[in-house]
């Protein structure tokens, strides 16, 4: 088994949950007391936040290629960059270290591929939704993005930072995404594509009437797929959820 190198900590609510999935999706491809091989790097969001607002993403890129230095001299094999607003400086990670960044628009463009779906809503925060790191690596996959209105992306900006990666999970909030998800629907797109990894925290398949995409989950069975390449895995049962999060 190889060992998955997380950089996390952006927020720490959905690197808990990272944490989670991948130590399950293990335990069940192998069986009995195994659990995964990985090491986190926890970076304070706060000091990455202000690098966000303030636009100053060379600085971010250098420390989380900091952080990914650090984990490969941990014994990281591969990295996972627990957040999909950070790919923007996933060059400057990449450059910093000679493992492989396992790009989180790719299983979900994948995933989304297989399912025979072309045209996606995309949710996240206004940084991935708005600027092109991370829409074009979507669209040179084969999908056609819709956004949500501009008012409406102001609305799930804000709930992700200001409830969602403190912790808050508000009903009135979940209306409102519901109600985003349903007129991105309306405007063609046949699945939403769940682009910050807090959001599965408040929505996910049943608040709407076509296929939701959590990123965290895809990526979290990328991780688990790279780091068992080559492992022989335990019979499971085929209604497994976790067979399901593991094998698609």
């Amino acid at each position: 088994m190889k060992t998955i190198g997380l950089i996390g900590g952006m927020s720490w609510e959905s690197t808990a949950l990272y944490y989670r999935l991948v130590n399950e999706a293990v335990k069940h491809a192998l069986g009995g007391l195994h659990s995964a091989r990985l090491v986190l790097y926890s970076v304070d969001f706060d000091d990455i936040e202000h690098l966000q607002r303030s636009g100053d993403w060379n600085t971010a890129g250098r420390l989380l290629g900091d952080a990914a230095r650090a984990l490969e001299a941990a014994g990281a094999d591969l990295l996972v960059l627990c957040t999909n607003t950070m790919h923007k400086v996933a060059p400057a990670i990449e450059a910093a270290v000679a493992i492989p960044l396992l790009h989180i628009a790719d299983p979900t463009a994948a995933a989304v591929r297989a399912a025979g779906v072309r045209r996606v809503g995309l949710l996240g925060t206004r940084f991935t939704m708005e600027e092109a790191f991370y829409r074009e690596r979507l669209v040179e996959r084969g999908l056609e993005v819709v956004l949500p209105t501009p008012d409406d992306r102001a609305l799930v900006h804000r709930v992700i930072y200001d409830e969602l990666c403190v912790g808050v999970v508000d009903a009135r909030s979940r209306e409102a995404y519901r109600r985003v998800m349903a007129d991105l629907v309306a405007r063609g797109a046949g699945a939403i594509i769940l682009g910050c990894t807090e959001i599965g925290l408040l929505v996910g398949e049943g608040d709407v009437d076509v296929p939701v995409f959590d990123t965290t989950v895809l990526h979290a069975r990328a991780a688990v797929a790279a780091a068992l390449a080559g492992h022989v895995v335990k019979e499971s049962r085929p209604d497994s959820e976790m067979d399901v999060l593991l094998h698609g």
